[in-house]
């Protein structure tokens, strides 16, 4: 089995704010922007607060250049009720181009696990308001998991229900050879008891930063030293995993401590 650490959602360049961490623990991963996108911000519901991504953008960043119409890239896309679903409906995360070949490259198969990171912030509410906390640091966070149990690589393949996925629905002319689209197992094949795909609230075991430092410090295992990780060639210092800058899917083998990692992590 492959593990694959997946960057998605905001980050300075792309949404130029972090993800927030809700006061229940929630880790709401904010899509990015895309104005090729068929979803605009106002469109997405989060239930935990009763408000759409656009209220909550506005509420952490008052100067977002970010609009209640601006559209956005909604993949992953595992929130059920983040939207009205057609029948049938199933977590999927799309790829493409450069990212989709390198997967390829390494070999990511039906089987193989992603684990989705992004970055995040601590909020709260303050005068009915969602804040950031006050000295609170921005920091990579594991926040959603998905064992890939098909791949759908044409689009002509996809089923009714998928239709609208930005990979497949968007205003982007994506070449089927340059796409696909990832849909989970029903349960994990190593934990049999769990769904092949869910969303993780936030627990510091889930904490991908070294804490103290900048957010690509990781606080890694050091069982990791032993193990090769794609767009990693040197990456150990003296107390930390240096993580890339660039790059959104970083593969590895799942040895035995490593999925040992992996089981703590998803309970």
């Amino acid at each position: 089995m492959k593990i694959i650490l997946s960057r998605k959602g905001f980050d300075s360049e792309n949404g130029e704010t972090q993800s927030p961490i809700l006061p229940d623990g929630t880790l709401l991963s904010l899509p990015i922007p895309d104005e090729k996108g068929n979803n605009a911000y106002s469109s997405l519901s989060c239930k935990e607060l009763e408000m759409n991504y656009y209220e909550i953008i506005h509420s952490l960043n008052p100067s977002t250049t970010i609009t209640e119409n601006d559209m956005c890239h909604l993949d992953p896309d595992l929130r059920k009720d983040v939207r009205k679903r057609k029948s049938g409906w199933k977590p999927a995360f799309g790829q493409a181009d450069t990212a989709l070949s390198h997967l390829r490259n390494m070999g990511v198969a039906e089987g193989d696990l992603f684990l989705f990171f992004g970055l995040f912030k601590e909020t709260e509410m303050y005068q009915g308001k969602l804040q950031y906390k006050k000295g609170a640091k921005e920091k990579h966070v594991i926040y959603g998991y998905m064992q890939v149990g098909s791949i759908i690589k044409r689009k002509d393949d996809a089923p009714e229900w998928l239709k609208d996925h930005p990979h497949i629905g968007d205003k982007k002319e994506r070449k089927d050879e340059n796409n696909a689209i990832f849909l989970p197992t029903d349960n994990l094949s190593f934990m049999p008891n769990v769904n092949g795909c869910g969303l993780l609230n936030y627990r510091k075991d889930r904490i991908l930063t070294k804490e103290g430092m900048t957010k690509s410090k990781w606080d890694l295992p050091d069982f990791f030293k032993e193990v090769e990780i794609s767009y990693h060639p040197h990456p150990w210092k003296d107390n930390y995993f240096q993580s890339a800058a660039k790059g959104q899917e970083f593969v590895f083998e799942a040895t035995p401590k490593i999925l040992e990692w992996v089981k703590q992590i998803i309970k």
